[in-house]
């Protein structure tokens, strides 16, 4: 079951439990050793979020398996992720092998349906990686916990890969959530003999205070594993993307120089809400996330990010009050932005006759009516749009910009055009944006990671100030990726500083 690793020596990061921070642990491996010279390439067999990239070839992977690329100092390729699952919802989701869509499955069935090709698929993306990085060290990140009972045996991307590459694994131990101890030891405890050779070293994570307080937790752990602590990392203040869109609702961070108000649509098949950290990043920029059912108020804006289920999410809108709140916020002079999902719930009608987006229940017949606050009508193809895009805006202001479009929907503009509605881009089909006087601004676009080019989001939140009387900020603002890599260098400063990684490399 094993394969020559004498070239790619890599490392493993296991988790005791889902949100130990295997994925920043990750990343920090790959930019610290990527500056002492390695190659290093990061690897997760199967990851499980709507979070999504888009390759330079069109292919669909993890976002978290993107920024350990750019920790890496590579571009991300699919190859990284092999399995995408991608939840649409009743225990179901969409299956993404080497980057294309492959079905859907339950998850009463996918070990049934989907254990061998999945296993094919991650050895093929570990010998495409293999290919392309000769001399590169693989830093894997595993998956949930390594040891639960009941999947134990059809896991794909935690042991199995571990005994198959002969991994050095680390254990990443979360203390915030408390019972670090009984975290450990249970692992532990449910690994046989040969899988917890493997464990070569324990991490202890998100300690807040002074450390030398766990000294004697350090020793009683290292005593009773005979594993070392490869050392403690504290609690980090910086906002990292997080995997899981559960996570967002622990990032309520207060900013004092906070001067605008984003009200931001927790849809229920929320998806890519990494397009949302620029804007998080924003000294002056408070985000607020609204759920079905919550007050609106009246922000600055409301955006409505990306949806993996849109019509699903729409009926959700429809059958709480936050529709009604919506368009009544709009037709006050509210400034509604949506983004892929966002644009189309925006407009007239969605058409899905083909249950793409959440319209495949019985008592639904494929066809929706939207909050019809832009002049656009939806149909959802077979087909999907998986694409990078370099292009010049029309709005607010010409800028270059990239980003990537991943959508069923074909949207097209249903109202003669005039100077109150325009195209986003100079592709008129990437969105539109409805600026009428004394009114609001109504716009959207399938343009993912929009908020990325620095000088585009920059004159986009001057028009918010300009609407509120403040005064405009400079516009000559770097893009986000340069900022994001400040952030993985710091975060890497700060392993480096806690973690001796040399006790196992």
């Amino acid at each position: 079951m094993k394969t020559d690793t004498s070239s790619i020596r890599p490392l493993m990061i296991l988790g005791t439990s889902s949100g130990a921070g295997k994925s920043l642990m990750a990343a920090a491996i790959c930019r610290l050793l990527t500056n002492q010279g390695e190659q290093c390439i990061p690897f997760k067999g199967q990851n499980m979020s709507n979070n999504a990239w888009i390759d330079i070839n069109g292919g669909e992977m993890a976002y978290s398996q993107a920024v350990q690329a750019w920790a890496a100092k590579l571009d991300p390729i699919c190859y990284m992720n092999p399995i995408l699952l991608k939840p649409l919802g009743d225990c179901t989701s969409e299956v993404i092998h080497l980057g294309k869509s492959v079905g859907t499955t339950k998850a009463k069935d996918y070990y049934k349906d989907w254990f061998q090709p999945g296993w094919q698929s991650i050895k093929t993306g570990l010998n495409e990686l293999k290919a392309l990085y000769p001399n590169g060290r693989l830093v894997i990140e595993g998956a949930g916990s390594p040891v639960e009972i009941n999947l134990k045996e059809r896991d794909l991307t935690n042991l199995r890969i571990a005994q198959y590459l002969n991994a050095k694994c680390i254990l990443v131990a979360d203390i915030e959530r408390g019972g670090v101890f009984a975290q450990l030891i249970g692992t532990l405890a449910l690994l046989s003999p040969d899988e917890r050779k493997l464990i070569k070293g324990i991490i202890i994570n998100r300690f807040r205070g002074d450390s030398s307080l766990f000294d004697s937790g350090r020793d009683w752990i290292e005593k009773e594993t005979s594993i070392p602590v490869l050392g403690i990392m504290p609690w980090l203040n910086e906002v990292f993307p997080p995997e899981d869109s559960l996570d967002l609702l622990e990032r309520n961070l207060k900013k004092n120089s906070a001067e605008i108000e984003l009200a931001i649509i927790k849809l229920p098949s929320l998806s890519n809400f990494s397009d949302l950290d620029p804007l998080e990043a924003e000294p002056t920029i408070s985000l607020r996330w609204i759920k079905p059912g919550d007050f609106l108020g009246n922000p600055d804006a409301v955006i409505l990010p990306g949806s993996k289920q849109t019509l699903k999410d729409l009926r959700t809108l429809h059958s709480s009050s936050l529709s009604t709140q919506i368009k009544s916020y709009a037709k006050n002079g509210g400034n509604v932005f949506g983004i892929c999902g966002g644009l189309q719930i925006l407009g007239k009608t969605l058409n899905d006759p083909k249950g793409k987006e959440g319209s495949s229940s019985k008592d639904f017949k494929g066809k929706l009516e939207g909050l019809n606050l832009l002049p656009i009508e939806t149909v959802f193809l077979s087909e999907k749009s998986r694409v990078n895009r370099e292009i010049m805006t029309c709005w607010p202001q010409p800028c270059l910009v990239s980003g990537f479009e991943i959508h069923h929907g074909i949207s097209t503009i249903k109202a003669p055009t005039s100077d109150s509605i325009k195209p986003i881009a100079k592709d008129p089909s990437l969105g539109w944006v409805m600026n009428k006087k004394n009114l609001g601004i109504i716009g959207g676009t399938y343009l993912h990671g929009i908020f990325d080019n620095g000088n585009w989001r920059r004159h986009w939140i001057n028009e918010l100030r300009k609407r509120k009387g403040l005064s405009l900020l400079p516009t000559s603002k770097e893009h986000y990726k340069d900022e994001r890599d400040k952030v993985i260098s710091r975060l890497s400063d700060s392993f480096k500083t806690h973690i001796d990684l040399s006790l196992i490399t």
